[in-house]
């Protein structure tokens, strides 16, 4: 809950510090004193965008500071240990802290630590909750009004059950679609690749084969001026009887050994003379092989340049080098196979789009059904609620309208509608029709009730919910509240001195000026204090003794006492 409020330089409040207690705090004050201060600072604690403009005049920045206490709320101590922001001191208190510049800029911070808007606004939402008269007109619309039956209806499980079933059939549609999208570009696609992978599929070229080609193709290309070459090399070294290299070896090989026994210096040299003339023997011998190995063959020459042209055309034709050929007809031929593959696809997505939608169909029937069980006792619940409230004759009806042909939604099927009759005789209808302000606040109120014992949250502020209502009706609604607050820490801002009277504390907002500069103060009002505050809301500027009178009646009535 919600334990003090600390605000410096925002609006016209210099500096206030609040502290609040558990149960229903009323919080009065006279007309544009700024009862909706603490309010508005509590908004921008929960993640509202902040506005240079409420940054009190001549200050540089303004900064609000909230203090709860979590001890007993799960969800928000689950959001500290994930974003590992729990509290050093005890963990079991949080503090949110708001700086706004006046340009305009502003930082956010959960125990000091920096966060985003973003994340602040997740976190509040575990914290508190403010219904203002704004909150009820939303109480209109057919998505608030689906979510209230749910809230009451307790079904989280069947409503995990539809996003989940339809999270899984949007997956597949989505993907669907975009098959389906693409079907003619892949049907022209695979149009063409037919055509070049059978072309290359027919040349049927090896991995490496086209090195190899090219380097038969030039020996072959070559054959007859190698083999003269090799055989000329061959009687240069060996045969030549006029002198071949190897006899020249040999024959200075003899003579430097005779000299050898007059010069030891010869030694090496006869060495590397040794081994020259057994290198140009082994040489001679292989150049021998060489020679009887080559073959001029004129029809292989023919195959080899045909197949070895036909891979630089294909080459050229397909714009890449000739070496990437066989690599380039793999990858042809992988997306030839996956466009088939694709298509095969299609079929079986559509078939899985229909089971998926299926499996959705049977979750959304079975969230209606529990809606459609619950709508009914949804609505005499209300109704019973709103008769108290000076709505003596309202009749509530909460229409749940299922629709299997309906585009599947994440919320189901059904079409959710509260309908109710104010006066005997006239049929129920739409809220928008119907209801008048200050009756739509006392349906919205009737629905945080029957919602209080549900209520993860654990602090909800009531910003004047209670206009356009008046007498007994107030009083019921203050019992309402109180009732709330038996379950909740509850604030209300209220100008009624029947709801103020059932308080269990309250708060008195007044304005002070120097005649320069004005600030607002906030103060916790004791037994007699709060007496007088009630008797100026049942009178006016002149506090009379019947008026103290009745005030004292009010606080004895309701229990504050």
């Amino acid at each position: 809950m919600l334990i003090q409020l600390s605000i410096k330089n925002f609006a016209v409040v210099r500096d206030l510090t609040v502290n609040f207690d558990q149960g229903l705090t009323a919080i009065t004050g006279e007309t544009g004193a700024g009862k909706s201060i603490a309010i508005d600072a509590l908004s921008l604690c929960l993640g509202e965008r902040a506005d240079a403009g409420s940054v009190r005049k001549e200050a540089t920045k303004a900064e609000i500071v909230a203090h709860f206490t979590v001890c007993d709320n799960a969800n928000a101590l689950a959001w500290l240990k994930e974003h590992e922001l729990e509290s050093e001191d005890d963990g079991e208190t949080c503090f949110i802290r708001r700086v706004i510049s006046k340009e305009g800029r502003s930082k956010a911070f959960v125990n000091g630590s920096p966060v985003s808007l973003q994340q602040l606004k997740v976190f509040g939402q575990s914290l508190l909750a403010i219904h203002g008269q704004n909150t009820h007109l939303q109480l209109l619309k057919d998505d608030v009004q689906r979510n209230h039956l749910d809230n009451f209806a307790n079904h989280k499980e069947l409503q995990n059950t539809v996003i989940t079933t339809f999270d899984h059939w949007r997956e597949k549609q989505k993907r669907l679609s975009e098959l389906q999208q693409q079907a003619q570009t892949r049907a022209d696609r695979r149009q063409l690749l037919v055509y070049q992978v059978e072309e290359l599929d027919d040349f049927a070229l090896a991995d490496k084969e086209f090195e190899e080609l090219e380097t038969e193709h030039k020996r072959l290309s070559n054959g007859q001026a190698l083999l003269e070459q090799a055989q000329t090399s061959f009687y240069n070294l060996y045969e030549n009887d006029e002198g071949n290299a190897l006899s020249v070896i040999q024959n200075s090989l003899e003579r430097l050994v005779q000299l050898q026994e007059h010069d030891a210096s010869l030694s090496p040299i006869i060495t590397m003379l040794n081994d020259a003339s057994i290198q140009v023997e082994e040489a001679a011998s292989e150049l021998r092989s060489y020679c009887d190995a080559l073959e001029i063959d004129p029809l292989r020459l023919q195959q080899v340049e045909s197949r070895y042209s036909k891979c630089m055309e294909l080459a050229r034709k397909h714009n890449i080098e000739p070496e990437s050929l066989y690599e380039f007809h793999q990858q042809l031929a992988m997306e030839f196979k996956q466009l088939e593959d694709e298509d095969t696809q299609l079929e079986t997505l559509e078939a899985e789009v229909q089971e998926a939608k299926a499996d959705y169909l049977k979750a959304a029937t079975l969230l209606s059904d529990s809606r459609q069980q619950a709508a009914r006792s949804f609505a005499e619940n209300i109704e019973s609620q709103i008769q108290r409230m000076n709505m003596k004759h309202a009749c509530v009806v909460v229409d749940v309208d299922f629709n299997s042909d309906k585009t599947p939604a994440a919320q189901g099927l059904d079409d959710v509608r509260m309908l109710v009759s104010t006066n005997p005789g006239q049929d129920p209808d739409r809220l928008d029709k119907v209801v008048s302000g200050g009756e739509l606040s006392r349906i919205g109120l009737a629905i945080q009730v029957l919602a209080s014992g549900k209520n993860a949250i654990p602090t909800m502020i009531f910003d004047e919910v209670d206009a356009g209502i008046s007498g007994p009706t107030a009083s019921i609604v203050g019992a309402l509240l109180r009732k709330l607050g038996s379950h909740s820490q509850v604030m209300c801002v209220t100008h009624l001195p029947q709801v103020a009277a059932q308080a269990h504390n309250q708060l008195f907002v007044t304005k002070l000026t120097d005649g320069e500069s004005t600030q607002t103060m906030m103060l916790a009002l004791a037994e007699q204090e709060r007496v007088d505050e009630l008797a100026r809301l049942l009178a006016g500027d002149k506090v009379t003794e019947t008026a103290l009178a009745n005030a004292r009646e009010l606080l004895k009535n309701s229990g504050s006492n």
